[in-house]
């Protein structure tokens, strides 16, 4: 079980939650989807919920709540990068371009965070954490394994991210046309441009959850209410699949490959 036990250095997606008009209907769906566990949490936090697998949280659901009369925010899975300084990290988002949707605030006393979309338009949030540093449980079915950002200027990402939040884009030497995101050296995520989506698509930091077979996840997605967006097919990294669920936010689910022996 891979299991996160050290705490996430700066600038490593961290954590993913998903902001629902239905919040129940989204537990119950991913609940059925992925094993997980959890329940609608305590109103002084929205009644937010801590999803959890094998008893370790993985994910986050809640109600999408309209901000000082604004429209509710999109149905989206969003991720979050890890920070030592919300207050430094906003700053320099600020300061290279980014803007920050609203304040940093504190979380109770599990830490402090921000929301914030980035200069090509790609929401992601900022997590500093307290008592509480992110996922417990990632890689294995159910969890999170990959959080990719789609990017309409990879150039442009890439020296808002470094300055912003010490993350590096660099080709990949087995896929160079895809550039790895880079912390402390080691390879958190992905990036990419849109010539793999339809004509239009935002940037944005999309989700990959890891299953042991996609197909009969995809099956069971869809007979649950989801849209197929891409129906499984295999890659050099796994068989993935792209999904839009009941309520709209767009997840993949991947089968990795297994690691070449020796």
């Amino acid at each position: 079980m891979p299991v996160v036990s050290t705490p996430y250095p700066p600038g490593t997606p961290c954590w993913v939650d998903l902001m629902a008009p239905d919040p129940q209907a989204a537990i119950d769906f991913y609940k059925d989807l992925f094993g997980w566990q959890g329940e609608r949490g305590p109103e002084e936090f929205g009644g937010y919920a801590m999803m959890t697998l094998n008893g370790k949280p993985v994910a986050g659901i809640g109600p999408a709540m309209s901000m000082d009369g604004n429209p509710p925010p999109p149905t989206v899975w969003t991720t979050y990068l890890s920070t030592d300084d919300a207050d430094a990290t906003a700053s320099k988002v600020s300061a290279n371009g980014g803007k920050l949707l609203f304040p940093v605030m504190d979380v109770g006393t599990v830490g402090r965070m921000f929301p914030a979309v980035d200069p090509t338009g790609a929401v992601f949030g900022v997590w500093q954490p307290v008592d509480f540093g992110g996922a417990e449980i990632v890689n294995e079915h159910g969890a999170v394994i990959w959080n990719e950002l789609n990017t309409s200027d990879v150039k442009a990402a890439a020296a808002f991210y470094k300055a912003a939040l010490g993350i590096e884009l660099a080709p990949m030497p087995e896929m160079p046309e895809y550039n790895g995101l880079l912390v402390q050296g080691k390879t958190v995520g992905g990036a990419q441009g849109l010539g793999n989506y339809p004509p239009g698509t935002p940037s944005h930091w999309a989700t990959y959850f890891a299953v042991d077979d996609a197909d009969s996840v995809v099956d069971a997605a869809v007979r649950a209410g989801s849209s197929l967006l891409a129906p499984a097919a295999d890659t050099p990294v796994g068989r993935i699949a792209g999904l839009k669920d009941p309520q709209g936010a767009v997840f993949l689910v991947i089968k990795p490959q297994p690691p070449e022996a020796g």
